[in-house]
């Protein structure tokens, strides 16, 4: 039953952890996630380099993409 109860949790972390890389910040989120400055992610994202959405009429970044942009 233990070792049940603990394939169960593992299974949970998964799925939250995979849903938290899914969650979308505002740039200011974005700055504080990867510790770098505002201009430095527009930079990034006028040259391409990293993934951004701009379909509300800001900059939205989802953490996984912040996270290939980082090298992680």
């Amino acid at each position: 039953m233990e070792y049940q109860m603990k394939d169960v949790l593992d299974e949970l972390k998964t799925i939250v952890q995979d849903k938290s890389k899914n969650r979308w910040m505002d740039i200011k989120e974005a700055c504080k996630y990867a510790s770098v400055s505002d201009s430095t992610l527009r930079r990034a994202v006028a040259k391409g380099e990293l993934k951004v959405s701009k379909a509300t009429g800001k900059l939205l970044f989802k953490i996984d993409w912040v996270d290939r942009w980082l090298g992680n």
